[in-house]
């Protein structure tokens, strides 16, 4: 009996293999034996990589900040496939510090700081994306002042910040410098309302808030709208990780930008995230101000991180102009396209 079931199964294998049953277009031959794939080969879903993302200052609403606190908390970084560490600079340019020790592979700094930073001590950063289409700073005066034109500075106290800026010089282009008192003032608005200055220099997407939330009205000078070129927060990547880890660089961008439009499109909830790493301490209505604020200065006809040679060599010419940066510096090697490119066709 057992002679006969071996036959049998025998007789059936051999009419089973000969018959081609089961074989579709372009399957492999029966005289060719079919080898299964191991268990262990089948894909899985790849590992995130690691990157750290480090905020040039404290937690609060500015734009580059803000894109890429939300696209951790709405998963946006996952989704391109990276496990992104948020940390915050402690102060005194650490971040670029350890931007090009390769210890963060991401930061932010202002444009005209990229360039004054790859002239001296010559650091290789370099900016992937511009999301400041305008500087980040102004002057103000009090309304109740009477000051109106920047001729009008003429006779008056004007502050600056560390040192005069080259917009400060380019806004008094048609009034005599020599005439205008101009003093260190730090970062305290109250110096304005206090009658300490005139004219101060401040941050326009934080320091109006706290001056009008404090009862004054102002009247404010953006170098930008007097036709100086000015560009604002970038992000920014060391030339040696842009090199090897350009892929990271993309899905990175993808993220941050996918995380700003959201922003733009869901401001509240975008300042509900900010508060998570900001602290119960931040007042919100002043983090929807700052939030409200970059977002007007980051429009582009082309979208959110456009940058071109002609606004770096803008920037460039008119630093060099008024001596805040050798003129032989290189505008087109502070800044690559590449990456907000490649961001775009995913």
């Amino acid at each position: 009996m057992r002679k006969t079931v071996s036959l049998f199964l025998l007789l059936v294998f051999l009419l089973s293999a000969c018959s081609g049953v089961g074989q579709g277009e372009g399957a492999v031959p029966t005289e060719t034996p079919v080898v299964a794939e191991p268990a262990t080969s089948v894909p899985t879903e790849a590992a995130l990589i690691p990157m750290t993302f480090m905020a040039g200052y404290k937690p609060q609403a500015n734009l580059p900040f803000v894109g890429a606190y939300v696209a951790k908390e709405k998963g946006f970084f996952e989704q391109n496939g990276l496990d992104v560490t948020i940390e915050h600079s402690p102060g005194k340019g650490e971040h670029v510090q350890l931007l090009v020790a390769g210890t963060v592979q991401v930061t932010t700094m202002d444009a005209a700081t990229v360039l004054q930073r790859r002239a001296d001590p010559g650091l290789p950063v370099v900016s992937i994306a511009l999301i400041g289409q305008k500087g980040q700073q102004a002057f103000a005066a009090l309304k109740e002042s009477g000051i109106e034109t920047p001729k009008d500075w003429e006779g008056k106290t004007v502050g600056y910040k560390g040192t005069p800026p080259p917009d400060l010089f380019a806004l008094l282009a048609g009034a005599d410098v020599n005439k205008v008192n101009l003093v260190n003032v730090g970062f305290d608005p109250r110096v304005l309302t206090e009658g300490q200055v005139d004219v101060y220099p401040l941050f326009k997407s934080n320091e109006p808030y706290l001056i009008q939330s404090w009862g004054y009205e102002i009247t404010l000078w953006d170098a930008a709208d007097y036709g100086v070129p000015t560009l604002g927060l970038t992000y920014v990547a060391s030339e040696d990780y842009l090199q090897t880890h350009a892929s990271e660089l993309t899905r990175f961008l993808v993220a941050a930008l996918q995380g700003i439009a959201y922003a733009e499109a869901h401001p509240d909830e975008a300042v509900e995230i900010v508060m998570k790493y900001a602290g119960p301490e931040t007042d919100p209505a002043h983090m929807k101000y700052m939030l409200e604020t970059e977002l007007r200065d980051a429009q582009s006809e082309h979208g959110f991180g456009w940058q071109s040679l002609e606004q770096w060599q803008a920037l460039a010419d008119m630093l060099a102009q008024y001596q805040a940066l050798p003129a032989d510096v290189d505008a087109g090697a502070a800044f690559t396209t590449e990456i907000w490119e490649a961001a775009q066709e995913k």
